[in-house]
């Protein structure tokens, strides 16, 4: 494999770059491992402080791999001096206190990726509000108002996470893990409305207002901020519970409104986007060997009477956007 392709792995993987890859995950693992807690003080500021330095260090690491792997590419860098004390040209490593290389912060890293772009701009947003949330906290006498605010960009926050792994071919077993926010069901809307708002949380609810308002509708696999809505309902056994896992049981059953949420894309939209997608897209032999499989996916794919009140009515096959990761692994994008 050429070298100059962003996709380069050694034979031997930098151990630098695996370095930053396994404490990343640790730090992400830490993050919502605090946030389960069902009793934790400060749970919304640690998620903050834990996921924020796990993006660091995963954007670190793929900023370190596009540069093939150059420890150099991390170091700021700061003007020097001729012996004679007069400018110099020559840039040099700037110093820490312990005689040791400054490394770019998180927002150097972030914006550096995004003039290349590397960095689609939803999860550059998400990003962006946990590092206020993090530097804000001390200003935050009390997060209860907004913790469901808080909790939507954990969700966009892990999702993205993921997607971006992915997305960037890091070599990251996530089906080790289990990467799940579940307190995130149990917030009580009634006691949101009710709480008051502090002025410094006010402005910062406003910030995330104004991202999510300028939120890339295009980039369908990743968010700004993610609402789940959960719908409690009493029961007398265990039978009565609507959602549970058996490898023979029935299919969830979901409205016709949600499933064309979740499958947006018909045959002609699908190749219409992966032309604006991808910039080695054809319309040929393996793209149609490409979307078999897709087909076999239900997951990715759902067919769907044409006329929902007509037993006879005409199917047609519909796709979700998760189709595009799929896509991933086979075409190039544009703007990689």
């Amino acid at each position: 494999m050429d070298k100059n392709d962003n996709n380069y792995m050694p034979m031997r993987v930098n151990p630098l770059f695996r370095s930053l890859l396994d404490k990343s995950v640790g730090s992400m693992l830490s993050a919502i491992e605090i946030y389960n807690k069902p009793d934790f003080n400060y749970r919304e500021e640690s998620f903050a402080i834990l996921s924020v330095n796990s993006w660091e260090l995963l954007l670190k690491a793929y900023l370190l791999k596009i540069n093939h792997f150059n420890v150099n590419s991390l170091y700021v860098y700061k003007d020097s001096k001729k012996k004679d004390g007069t400018p110099s040209k020559r840039k040099v490593v700037a110093l820490n206190r312990c005689n040791n290389p400054c490394t770019l912060s998180i927002q150097e890293v972030i914006n550096q990726l995004s003039k290349l772009k590397h960095l689609p701009s939803n999860l550059k947003s998400n990003i962006e509000t946990l590092i206020e949330l993090r530097d804000n906290a001390i200003h935050f006498t009390n997060l209860e108002p907004i913790t469901k605010q808080i909790q939507e960009l954990g969700f966009a926050c892990i999702k993205n996470y993921i997607s971006i792994v992915k997305y960037w071919k890091l070599p990251i077993d996530f089906s080790r893990y289990n990467l799940y926010l579940m307190p995130l069901a149990y917030i009580e809307s009634k006691k949101i409305v009710d709480s008051v708002l502090s002025k410094e949380t006010e402005n910062y609810i406003d910030l995330v207002k104004s991202k999510i308002s300028s939120e890339d509708q295009t980039e369908e696999e990743f968010n700004i901020a993610i609402s789940i809505d959960i719908d409690f309902k009493k029961g007398n056994s265990f039978e009565s519970i609507g959602v549970y896992y058996s490898p023979d049981g029935t299919p969830i059953t979901v409205s016709e409104e949600n499933i064309k949420k979740s499958y947006p894309y018909d045959y002609k939209a699908v190749v219409k986007k992966c032309k604006e997608k991808y910039s080695d897209f054809k319309q040929d032999r393996k793209f149609n060997d490409i979307m078999k499989g897709v087909k076999q996916n239900k997951k990715l794919c759902h067919i769907r009477k044409l006329d929902t009140d007509n037993p006879k009515s005409l199917k047609k096959e519909f796709y979700s956007t998760a189709i595009f990761i799929e896509f991933d692994k086979h075409y190039h994008r544009k703007d990689s």
